[in-house]
Parts: C-alpha cells; sequence; structure tokens
C-alpha cells in the first residue's frame, strides 16, 4: 500500500536548496521519492548539492525576476512536471531598528521574503499547477507572530509572507494547496549570531529543551506537500520547540522575563553569509 507521505513521481522546486533548512527540505523530499530542482546563489554549493541529491539545480538570486523564469522553465524541461514548490530562500537583513535602516535594503528583504515567492508561484501556476494542481511550502518564522529587537523588517517581511500564504491558498484553490512552515530557532548559518554560545542557555527555556535541527522543518514541509495534509490548506504550521508556551513552562523560580532570544538579538550582530 503507498504511504500517504510518499512523493513518488512528483518533482520539487527548493529555493535556497543548497544549505540549512533548504538543503534538508530537499533531501527529505528526494527520501520521500521526489525530484528535485533547487537554486541558492552560490554555484559551487548548488553543483555539491545536485551531486548528492540528484536532480538539476540552478545558480541565481530570487530576488532577480528572470532567475525565477529560468528555474521554472528547467524544472519543467528537465522532468515535464512541478508538483511542490518550496519557497525558503530568505534574508535577515538588513538588521536593526526600522527606523535607522536604509530603506533600499529594507526594499531588499522584501523583493527577496515576499515578491520572490510571490513570482515563483505566478510561474508555477501558468506552468503546471493551473492546469495538473499541486502543493506550495512557504518558509516563514515563528517570529511574524510577535515583534522583537532590531529584527524589524525581516519580521514585518515574514508577517507578510504569513498573509500572502493565506491570501494565495484561497486564491488557488482547489487546485493547489498553499501552507507556510515557522520555524522557531534552528541550528543554522543564518542564525549562528542567535545560538552560538547561548544555545545551552535558549534551550532551557523551551519546553522540548532543544533548538531545532533544520530536520525539523524538513519533516514538517514533506507531511505538507504530501497526501497526507490533502486537506490542509492556508494553514501555518508552528515548529518552535514550544518557544510560544514557554512562559508557562519556565519554571517561576528561574524565569526572568526575558526571552532568550530577544536577548541575544539585543546583544549580538548577524554576519555577512
Amino acid at each position: 500500500m503507498t504511504s500517504p507521505y510518499a512523493l513518488e513521481g512528483r518533482v520539487a522546486i527548493v529555493t535556497g536548496g543548497s544549505r540549512g533548512i533548504g538543503r534538508a527540505v530537499a533531501g527529505a523530499l528526494v527520501r520521500a521519492g521526489a525530484r528535485v530542482c533547487l537554486t541558492a546563489r552560490d554555484p559551487a554549493a548548488v553543483r555539491r548539492a545536485v551531486e548528492e541529491l540528484g536532480g538539476v539545480g540552478l545558480a541565481g538570486s530570487v530576488g532577480d525576476p528572470a532567475h525565477l523564469g529560468e528555474l521554472t522553465e528547467l524544472a519543467l524541461r528537465t522532468f515535464g512536471r512541478i508538483d511542490v514548490l518550496v519557497n525558503n530562500a530568505g534574508t535577515n537583513q538588513p538588521y536593526g531598528a526600522l527606523m535607522d535602516v536604509d530603506p533600499d535594503r529594507r526594499h531588499e528583504a522584501f523583493t527577496v521574503n515576499v515578491e520572490a515567492p510571490l513570482r515563483l508561484v505566478q510561474h508555477v501556476w501558468r506552468a503546471w499547477m493551473s492546469e495538473h494542481g499541486g502543493s506550495v511550502v512557504n518558509i516563514c518564522t515563528e517570529g511574524a507572530g510577535h515583534v522583537g529587537p532590531k529584527v524589524g523588517a525581516y519580521g514585518t517581511s515574514k508577517a507578510a509572507l504569513l498573509h500572502l500564504t493565506r491570501q494565495l491558498a484561497g486564491e488557488l484553490a482547489p487546485k493547489v494547496r498553499v501552507n507556510s512552515v515557522s520555524p522557531g530557532l534552528v541550528r543554522t548559518e543564518m542564525a549562528r549570531f542567535v545560538w552560538e554560545g547561548t544555545e545551552d542557555a535558549i534551550a532551557t527555556g523551551l519546553p522540548l529543551g532543544r533548538i531545532g535541527e533544520p530536520e525539523d522543518i524538513a519533516r514538517a514541509v514533506v507531511w505538507l506537500a504530501s497526501e497526507a495534509a490533502g486537506w490542509v490548506t492556508g494553514a501555518d504550521l508552528l515548529v518552535d520547540g514550544g518557544t510560544r508556551v514557554g512562559a508557562a513552562y519556565v519554571p517561576e523560580s528561574s524565569a526572568s522575563g526575558t526571552y532568550g532570544v530577544h536577548s541575544r538579538l539585543r546583544s549580538s550582530a548577524p554576519g555577512n553569509s
């Protein structure tokens, strides 16, 4: 009997697929039987991922509209179909108070985190999904549900992505299901400035006692992409180790009243990777 989680014969596009959450998602999709077409900015990293996973890849920026069209054409030309789209590529820049950040860099955050997912959905919809159906999964963030220090551009753009997910779910139904996954703090290079050196302290405040791994998010994405979630659309799946309920979990004697990640954000800044 075929597993409802299986994706044999399906084709998936994964953005930001060469490392971190995107790489874990691409690998999980392949293990579920899908063939993947992935993209990331670094050509060497894209080549390595393709060598390890199979499939095809195209280096480039999702902020470039032409690249998104080329990516869609590559997937369709190579595999003849596009069943799953995972909009994972994103940026946490610019970092700082909204009153201080450069407007052009703020615009770039919305271009990458909101405009690119919308454009790519339009491409795959017109190329395949409008007639054949499919599933879209946007990678959002637990932080889209609240405010935090120095991450206003990131959080606001991801909140917009969350709304976009719901809007598209309504507009593209019943052919295409559109959902999102909102990770908490995950062990990725992009978030290294938050967890490095403070991982144990942050994990202590989480009900499940650890920060996330990319594979935690990948499993959630595969579920949403599969027929196991066939009656799920417009949903945001929070995968955060219990971050949202941490205030109820932390013993009164040790509760500081400060969210550990926010403390770290106030005292550190991301690199340029």
